[in-house]
């Protein structure tokens, strides 16, 4: 909305009253006013007081809107709209992940973490200036209800075929000694072939009671169509999908089953060993698959009885993935589909390096997961084609491991 003659005289002789900050500040306030009015009339498809056939909605009155600068603070108008709403985008609300390290920033300071850490922190977020108290009090309020709207959120809008678990370690305080804390993710594939992230727990991964509740609050949510469970062997996890995720297979992650191998290889052998273990998943069949795990087995005991033991042991859990769809072997052999999503949670985390408690660590942790979350939503790139989907819950499935919703 273009200034009246009126409007352009009161505004210069404002600026001739003004100090130097002021009239940068009154300067700044009224470009960025409209702006957001041009913003708003592209909203709505017409001017004030104008009849066009693009009008796509009214106006209906302003709401006040204070924006902190370092000139001061700028008193904005944003426009109401009758239907739908409007938000214009120079004024955007932070991005999750940084409230939530601002969050962890005055959480760290309440609970005693050096000033000096404090001040690395803030350099890192970017910010030379910090900020205020109340600002983090605002934004803990605003931010903890969001993420806690997006961990317990309903999962019963459709059925997960393929369920991924697995965990990155952070620092935190517990019972005043510093202690490694597991971040499970749990991420899925849809019935139709996309991707959720589904849960999210901070905890001692190592007990089957961490998993066990874990597991139950997914499915408390309505997680439910599971086929196949993808992990690493975590102790107590596998106990815990045995009881928790009834008539799901359990598809031991290959990538970690040849990190365990080479603790009991040489040095020097374990690209040999890694290789021949990689054979077994490029078969062309289940049977095939089967059958190369024991010539494996048979031709790397001869050198490393522990390695034959351990293919053995494992043979059921490493070949699960041979029982679906051969579309989707590659898919669901190991965790290493996901292994963005920790990179990206190692990322924000390492900046803090010790958390204050657990609680903390579930801030930037659930933030960077709702980003990507809504990432995989809003252009969607599907894990696996909807049509090699189809076959997995028809009538014919009852050969599959995990045929009964449990």
């Amino acid at each position: 909305m273009a200034l009246s003659q009126f409007d352009l005289l009161r505004l210069l002789e404002s600026l001739r009253s003004s100090d130097g900050l002021e009239l940068v500040r009154n300067v700044a306030e009224r470009l960025l006013q409209e702006l957001i009015e041009a913003e708003a009339t592209a909203r709505i498809g017409a001017e004030w007081g104008e009849h066009t056939d693009t009008r796509t909605t009214y106006r209906n009155g302003p709401r006040d809107k204070t924006l902190t600068t370092q000139a001061g603070d700028l008193d904005l108008a944003i426009p109401k709209v009758r239907t739908g709403s409007f938000f214009p985008s120079l004024l955007e609300h932070r991005r999750r992940i940084d409230q939530a390290l601002y969050a962890v920033i005055m959480e760290a300071c309440v609970l005693g973490v050096s000033t000096r850490s404090v001040d690395d922190l803030v350099k890192a977020l970017g910010s030379d200036t910090g900020i205020s108290k109340s600002e983090v009090s605002r934004i803990c309020t605003e931010l903890d209800a969001q993420l806690t709207a997006f961990r317990t959120r309903p999962l019963d809008h459709t059925r997960f075929p393929y369920l991924y678990l697995d965990a990155t370690y952070v620092k935190a305080r517990v019972n005043h000694q510093i202690v490694s804390q597991a971040v499970v993710i749990a991420t899925a594939v849809t019935a139709d072939g996309g991707r959720e992230v589904v849960g999210m727990m901070a905890g001692d991964s190592e007990t089957e009671a961490f998993w066990t509740q874990f597991l139950r609050s997914l499915r408390e949510r309505g997680l439910a169509g599971v086929r196949l469970v993808i992990s690493d062997n975590h102790s107590g996890l596998v106990k815990a999908i045995r009881k928790v995720m009834l008539g799901s297979a359990w598809q031991r992650c290959r990538v970690h089953f040849v990190r365990n191998a080479f603790s009991v290889i040489p040095k020097g052998a374990a690209e040999m060993a890694a290789a021949a273990i990689r054979t077994i998943f490029a078969q062309p069949t289940a049977e095939a698959v089967r059958a190369q795990l024991h010539t494996v087995a048979d031709m790397l005991g001869r050198q490393f009885p522990k390695v034959r033991d351990m293919l053995l042991e494992a043979k059921e859990d490493l070949t699960a993935f041979a029982d679906f769809p051969h579309q989707h072997w590659k898919k669901i052999q190991s965790t290493n589909p996901r292994e963005r999503l920790n990179r990206e949670i190692k990322r924000r985390t390492d900046v803090v390096q010790v958390f204050p408690n657990p609680d903390a660590v579930l801030r930037p942790a659930t933030a960077v997961l709702a980003e990507l979350h809504d990432e995989w939503i809003a252009f969607p790139r599907r894990c696996l084609s909807e049509e090699s989907m189809d076959g997995i819950y028809t009538d014919d499935t009852t050969a599959l491991p995990g045929t009964t919703d449990g």
